[in-house]
């Protein structure tokens, strides 16, 4: 019993730890796609070669972080079969489906519009070698749309049936599936959140640059761009969100309740929203807060006077739902989690807005405000960690909503020693890996733009370049 608790605690751990790991490439090489595809379109329409030296210079730490996304996004479908194999039999019928379109699809667009782009500069004409990078951006996206798709399963299972004879779940409506309205919801949400991690990348290395004095023509428009893409995405992302917590609040109830450690069911004022909660260690009881009256209704249903169900109230639902057990997930994680991606989030926004101010018109401020640019790039990439977190934490106890619990799907013949070692193998190679990243990342960033001078071909192609990737 003690080693099947270890295996599921250490199973459970590794998989956080190499999902978050995977994670800190992802929203960079989505929101860097796009990023530059539009450096490249602005060059394309306008000539200036600014833009092309900005479409080489943050295209390569696109192919940086794309590369390495692959590498460590690889080890996350091996573990379905070494740790949760429990799972991958249950499911993997419908799971397999958006994760098959993912590989198949989305990912060998990427990366055939990827080779056509590093190695098209001098051999293909314009348009279409710009068109390449846009398939590439249109690639990343369909890609997080699948893989959203299949997380949405797990929490709002659709477009299926049980096989009680062979114990699992078979897939009867795959347009139902990725048509599910949580995926619908979570992945404008995750899109545009996307957008402000590239757009803070964009901002840090502009600010770099601007604060010593280099690279001043081509940085700072890639600084203005940084700036006002952060806040359109931002403001887009609070929106979507709103939109995202309705559905949350439709499908998984426990998820909002926990979200405020709302424990007793409220209406109107009584539903309100804290902004900072010290309470008891099991956080059960409140010691003191300070709280926004009717927002929790608002959020929850878009009324003042709406009602939102507490953990208590939907613990007794649950019981007589699935049987005896616990169906709350640990609240403060959930409760801190919810408030962090909230918190980053805005913070980088509203130093978004402080910069535009103190910019404009050309000027150029003091060195501490470029330090807070500059060292602000983590807060909205710690804020989609922080969102994943709570979505995941909060749909604990089940690892597919309503179907299985987390403890069900752990492989059974694995043991919590051979977990350990594979934990320990995958923690020193992600360091490894990590400090090859940020070394590869610091020194692209550092060097700053190549020098480019505007291509001249009668053709219309592009003509050869000294920086080819």
């Amino acid at each position: 019993m003690n080693d099947a608790l270890d295996a599921l605690l250490l199973a459970r751990w590794q998989f956080g730890l190499t999902t978050i790991y995977h994670f800190l490439f992802v929203p960079i090489t989505i929101g860097m796609a796009t990023t530059v595809a539009i450096f490249q379109t602005a060059w394309y329409r306008t000539g200036k070669v600014h833009y092309l030296q900005l479409t080489h210079f943050f295209g390569k730490i696109f192919l940086i972080n794309f590369a390495m996304g692959v590498v460590t996004g690889i080890v996350q479908e091996f573990q379905f079969g070494m740790n949760w194999s429990s799972y991958s039999r249950f499911v993997g019928d419908v799971f397999g489906a958006p994760l098959a379109f993912e590989g198949l699809l989305a990912f060998f667009l990427e990366a055939t519009f990827i080779g056509l782009w590093i190695f098209g500069w001098s051999r293909l004409p314009r348009g279409l070698h710009l068109a390449s990078i846009w398939m590439v951006a249109v690639g990343t996206i369909l890609s997080a749309y699948f893989i959203i798709a299949a997380n949405a399963f797990m929490q709002w299972p659709v477009g299926f049936t049980l096989n009680d004879a062979r114990g699992r779940a078979e897939l009867t409506d795959i347009w139902a599936l990725l048509t599910n309205k949580v995926a619908l919801a979570a992945f404008p949400h995750t899109l545009v959140a996307c957008f402000m991690v590239a757009a803070g990348l964009v901002i840090t290395v502009a600010a770099w640059h601007l604060s010593r004095g280099r690279n001043l023509e081509t940085m700072r428009p890639a600084l203005k761009f940084g700036l006002w893409a952060m806040i359109i995405a931002g403001v887009l992302t609070v929106l979507t969100g709103d939109q995202l917590g309705l559905v949350m609040v439709a499908t998984q109830p426990m998820k909002m309740a926990a979200a405020e450690a709302l424990y007793h069911t409220a209406t109107g004022a009584n539903a309100s929203f804290s902004i900072f909660t010290w309470g008891t260690p099991d956080g059960v009881h409140e010691l003191f807060s300070i709280r926004i009256p009717y927002l929790l209704s608002f959020l929850s249903t878009h009324t003042l006077n709406g009602t939102v169900e507490g953990i208590n109230e939907l613990q007794a639902q649950y019981v007589q739902l699935y049987g005896p057990g616990d169906y709350t997930p640990i609240i403060w994680v959930t409760y801190w989690a919810f408030r962090w991606m909230i918190g980053l989030g805005l913070l980088h926004v509203l130093i978004a807005i402080a910069g535009l101010w103190v910019t404009r018109r050309g000027r150029s401020p003091a060195r501490w405000v470029w330090r807070i640019a500059i060292w602000a790039f983590p807060l909205s990439l710690g804020a989609m960690i922080m969102g994943w977190i709570f979505t995941e934490m909060g749909r604990q106890p089940w690892i597919v909503f309503s179907l299985m619990k987390t403890t069900n799907g752990v492989s059974p013949e694995v043991t919590g020693v051979t977990v350990l070692i594979s934990l320990i193998a995958f923690t020193l190679i992600y360091g490894i890996l990590a400090v090859v990243e940020f070394r590869l990342v610091k020194r692209a960033a550092q060097k700053g733009p190549d020098p480019i001078e505007e291509p001249r071909d009668e053709s219309g192609e592009i003509a050869p370049l000294a920086t080819v990737y």
